[in-house]
Formats: structure tokens, sequence, C-alpha cells
């Protein structure tokens, strides 16, 4: 299915406010979606969603309406995601993200299932409305865990997912006048949706989307779609997803490495905390990475750690959906 930017356009503003409407998830007293919480999942909680940023929060909410309604933890990982890529105000995730060096928008995306350590993936996807379907239609549909580039389209295609027009060209022109400008702020434009879940009979779940770098070149990959990377799931430990500059974390199979940690003992947030003191040892960048990173364990224990300072993640249950500040990297 082909349709125009302005009818994507029209189409998201409508989802927004029917997930507005629907949702039974609503802020605590006071408390606005992008506001700072200390509240977490109580113990052996479940189910419990986790994701970067706080516009994750309604991709969390919309996956646990999933969940109550009786859909499945993939339902769940892809529907959430798709409210981030639906977001057409969002520069980093979906067909709203800013294009590449030669002004076109270049998806990737992941989706991991525990049970089986099954995986799919995609790359390089342009003018596809949802590249998180792709990857779970990877996963599901074919042999293989990983398609990209125009390959991974006609796939894509083939499947049914929808094809979309965008103005990307324009975008990029007004993008490359705001690079020029030595006194503008540069907007981050490597901010990543990655949301995990563990479902209600101990089930680990996670998926993984973005529009990357902004004016990468073309064809460049980041760690979003890279299993190890962007997105790690081991349905006996707990699942890890990373956001920032994907360089930076795919080098080292960051989110790897936190599941990892939480293999041996360590709670979710020393688990991510540790992970990125032991890059920062050996990158000569030291702790200028902008790296973060979520993750959950098998307990629905949850946590987060990052070097950016803006740097926030969503965690949702059925008491509870809030923001939470980066907790730093605290004592070694």
């Amino acid at each position: 299915m082909k349709i125009s930017r302005r009818t994507f356009l029209d189409h998201t503003a409508m989802g927004v406010v029917a997930s507005a409407t629907l949702s039974q998830l609503q802020a605590a007293p006071g408390q606005e979606s992008g506001t700072a919480s200390k509240k977490s999942p109580g113990k052996g909680e479940k189910p419990v969603i986790i994701s970067t940023w706080p516009f994750g929060k309604a991709s969390n909410e919309a996956a646990l309406r999933i969940l109550l309604a009786g859909g499945t933890i993939l339902d769940a990982v892809e529907q959430g995601i798709w409210v981030t890529e639906s977001d057409a105000t969002n520069s980093s995730v979906g067909l709203g993200g800013t294009p590449n060096a030669a002004g076109v928008v270049q998806l990737d995306a992941c989706i991991m299932y525990g049970p089986g350590h099954r995986a799919g993936s995609v790359a390089g996807l342009e003018g596809i409305r949802h590249p998180i379907s792709a990857a779970r239609r990877v996963m599901e549909q074919t042999k293989h865990v990983m398609l990209v580039g125009e390959g991974a389209r006609m796939f894509a295609l083939e499947q049914g997912l929808e094809s979309i027009e965008t103005d990307a060209a324009n975008r990029y022109q007004a993008w490359q006048k705001t690079r020029k400008k030595p006194s503008t702020q540069q907007p981050n434009n490597h901010d990543t949706i990655a949301l995990l879940i563990l479902g209600s009979d101990g089930t680990l779940a996670g998926g993984c989307s973005t529009s990357g770098l902004g004016g990468k070149l073309p064809g460049r990959v980041g760690d979003s779609p890279i299993l190890g990377s962007g997105l790690y799931v081991d349905n006996e430990v707990g699942a890890a997803g990373a956001t920032g500059i994907g360089e930076n974390v795919m080098r080292y199979c960051g989110s790897f490495l936190v599941v990892e940690y939480m293999r041996q003992g360590l709670h979710p947030q020393a688990a991510c905390q540790e992970t990125i003191r032991r890059i920062a040892r050996q990158d000569p960048k030291g702790m200028d990475l902008s790296i973060n990173f979520v993750a959950i364990d098998k307990k629905g224990r949850v946590g987060a750690a990052g070097t950016d300072k803006g740097f926030a993640y969503s965690v949702t249950s059925q008491k509870s959906s809030d923001v939470h500040p980066n907790p730093g990297l605290g004592k070694a």
C-alpha cells in the first residue's frame, strides 16, 4: 500500500488522538508524560516494559494494552514500537527521521524473541512505514536473520507492508541550512526506540527501531539492527537495548555485554553502568561516547545508564508508567 506524506501525517495525528483516548494508563496526579519519576515496578511484578527516552512511554503503554487484551509479547513489541515509528515529529525514528547525506531516510530495525533465540532484522530500508514489522516478517517468514537495502524493501512490499512517499528532500535542505548556522545548537539526531518486555509467563522479547544518524553516508548502518549491539535478548537471563552513537556501541557489542554482566549476577542498572565503564576504559574517547543502555532481567528488575546527561528512559507496569532520569554511572 502506497500513500502520500500528507495522508501519512493525517493518519498519524488521528492515531495519536485515538491512543490518548483509549489509554488506560494515565500519569500520576501532577505528573506529565516527560516528568522524571523514581517509581519502579514491585518485586516479581509482571509484565514489565522498559524503553529508551521519554517518547518510549507512549510505546510502553501501547504494548501493555496489547498484552492486557490477550496479544502476544511479539505483538506488544511490534505494535508498541509502531507508536514511535508513526510519530512524524520524531526526528530520529521512522519516516519522520532526518535524511541521510543524499536526502533519503533509511531505516533500521530488529526484533528478538527469547524462546529459541529467534530474531529478524532490516537495515537501509526506504519508504516503509514500520520497519519493525519488516524485521518481524524476516524472523517469522524467512530462514534468514537480516535483509538490507532494496532487498529488504522488496521483501516488505511482498509482505504487504505499507509504503509511503516522503518529503525527505525538502527536510534535508532545511536541515542543511540549520547545519550552516554556527550559533545554532544541533539537535540530537541519533535517538532510538529500544523496547524490552518481560511477559507474565517470564518470556522475554525486545525490539529496536531508528532512522539513524542525521546526515549519515548513504548505506551507513548503526547498532540498532545489529543483534548484540542495539538489542540482545537471552530468555535465561534478561534483555538489553541501546541508544546513542551506533558506532560506539557496535564496536563493543554493547547490549550483549550488558546481558552477560546480568548473567554474572549484576543488577540490570549495575550491568549497564559497568558496560559503559568497560567501554570507556578501552576507547580513546573515554566517557565522550554518547552511549546509553536500558535493561531488564528475568526477575523483572530494570535498570539503565548512559553517558548522555539528557538521557532518560521509560518504565511501565500495570501499576505505574513513568519516565526516569539518567541514573549516571554511580560508584565503580
